[in-house]
């Protein structure tokens, strides 16, 4: 009988399935949101008062940072620069949703405020996962 010759596989705790987990929900629930931004602009218009100039581009953006998350998610080894960038993404998306919620760039309704609040909560729920996900991620 002969026995495989070569390195012998060592298990390992993978600290990325976590991580990678939650990359891939944010990047599902972006591209979710980015279609209804995209096919729901002009209905979403009069009730949320965000004009579908800003919420054209805001589903494209979003369709685009999905792509990122998904691409991200799909590395063999999660490169923790990556997942740094997608962290200050978050925080800075979560700064800019606070900003149109309580300033008046935009003639948002009482329910555009709530929905920019809501936005705002998501992305910092998923910012802080991420950066404990990147903790976890540089101390394996």
């Amino acid at each position: 009988m002969s026995t495989p010759t070569g390195t012998a596989r060592h298990p390992q705790a993978d600290t990325t399935g976590p991580l990678r987990t939650i990359l891939r929900i944010d990047g599902w629930s972006t591209a979710v949101f980015g279609v209804v931004m995209l096919a729901a602009a002009q209905p979403l218009s009069g009730p949320l008062g965000l004009p579908t100039a800003w919420s054209i581009p805001f589903g494209v953006a979003m369709l685009g940072g999905a792509a990122a998350l998904g691409l991200i998610a799909g590395h063999p080894r999660i490169p923790a620069r990556y997942v740094a960038f997608v962290v200050a993404g978050n925080a800075l998306s979560c700064v800019a949703l606070l900003v149109l919620a309580f300033t008046e760039v935009i003639p948002l309704t009482g329910l555009g405020v709530a929905f920019m609040l809501a936005g705002a909560l998501v992305v910092a729920v998923y910012a802080g996962l991420e950066l404990a996900g990147l903790r976890r991620l540089k101390a394996g």
